[in-house]
């Protein structure tokens, strides 16, 4: 599919309608491929809620809003950069759950090249740190870019390690906020030399709930994760299980079973993952592999078309009321109801669209779906 830069216009839309109560990226794609645009989207989304079950009127994110937070990135020399538009780092825009929009500070070309992501404890060992910057300076040599999540420990050391090659910081708050506040001089340096993501409007503070997210990212824009040391629990455990379902290579260094920060990455190797020493472990894993491409991924970045044809209402309307029935608190996949509801997968979809947007279902990674009790 070819790929293009949007309009003011419709950039403006792309920001309003992600930025829209119960509109997360896949709903987004859905919306788009639906409707034709992000703008007919927009004027759509009343009605879906409505029919969803929704009992107050939806949020849609104002026109000034929008135009406010892409006025406060272009004050910091930031960009917002599209799913369909060429800027945007192809492994990334492969995934049904790309972020339809992400901010960028720096030097976005370094988004164009092959990626690794390297992750580990905060709290790392004097030993994994030094791994993580010899690994990430290797890897630099080798002509990839080294991607990270600007944590403290194991990420922090492996930005320091690419800096001269080219290292991507993403960032689980706005691409304004400093996090932690220790990182500064670092995330200076990686502002001037290397480039800064976000898919959170700048200012955003990060909590919790934003860790998992920038976890996929730093996963879905490279080909393979390397983890240096984790505890049994821990984020970076998540990032390396999303780079398995992504189709990325995960590889972990092994330790002391003693040391509960070696923990996860053994168990990370006796669950497959490559038992990697060096940089060259990493590099040869991934000789001859490339990007992930669009037609490999499960969804093309959305860009404006024709409108998808009308479906019967009533056909809706039926379809959603036996979803209502067959969804629970436990996850299924789309695929799974389709085939119970014997209906097609395109009124499947839109009565599962209906439900999302208002505020009855829960989207979950792998295509799977779960209802949730309504609150509004």
């Amino acid at each position: 599919m070819d790929r293009r830069a949007l309009s003011d216009a419709e950039r403006l839309d792309w920001l309003r309608l992600i930025r829209s109560e119960n509109v997360g990226p896949v709903t987004f794609r859905q919306l788009v491929a639906r409707f034709g645009s992000a703008a007919a989207s927009l004027d759509a989304i009343p009605e879906l809620a409505r029919r969803g079950g929704r009992r107050r009127p939806i949020k849609i994110a104002p026109r000034a809003e929008a135009e406010r937070e892409i006025a406060a990135l272009d004050e910091i020399g930031a960009r917002l950069v599209a799913l369909s538009e060429p800027a945007y780092p192809a492994p990334l825009a492969a995934l049904d759950d790309a972020p339809p929009v992400i901010a960028v500070l720096g030097n976005p070309h370094l988004l164009d090249r092959p990626a690794v992501g390297i992750v580990g404890a905060r709290n790392a060992s004097l030993n994994g740190r030094k791994l993580a910057h010899g690994i990430a300076a290797d890897l630099g040599a080798a002509g990839y870019v080294v991607v990270s999540g600007l944590a403290r420990g194991i990420d922090s050391a492996a930005h320091a390690g690419a800096l001269e090659t080219g290292t991507v910081a993403v960032l689980a708050g706005g691409v304004d906020i400093v996090y932690p506040k220790e990182n500064r001089d670092l995330y200076d340096q990686i502002a001037a030399r290397g480039v800064l993501v976000s898919e959170q409007p700048p200012g955003t503070v990060p909590q919790a709930r934003h860790f998992p997210r920038r976890n996929r990212l730093v996963s879905g824009t490279a080909l393979g994760v390397l983890v240096v040391e984790a505890a049994r629990r821990s984020g970076s455990l998540i990032t390396a299980r999303l780079a398995g379902e992504q189709g990325r290579e995960v590889f972990a260094i092994p330790g002391s079973p003693l040391d509960p920060r070696h923990q996860g990455t053994n168990d990370l190797i006796r669950d497959g993952a490559v038992l990697t020493r060096d940089a060259q472990d990493v590099i040869d894993a991934l000789a001859g592999m490339t990007a992930p491409s669009l037609e490999e991924g499960r969804g093309a970045p959305p860009a404006p078309a024709a409108p998808a044809p009308p479906l019967d209402q009533s056909t809706v309307d039926a379809a959603r009321a036996m979803l209502l029935e067959l969804l629970g608190p436990s996850p299924v996949t789309v695929d799974e109801l389709v085939r119970e509801c014997q209906l097609s997968p395109a009124v499947v979809s839109m009565a599962l669209l209906e439900l999302d947007l208002g505020g009855r279902l829960d989207r979950h990674p792998g295509s799977r779906v779960s209802l949730l009790i309504q609150a509004n």
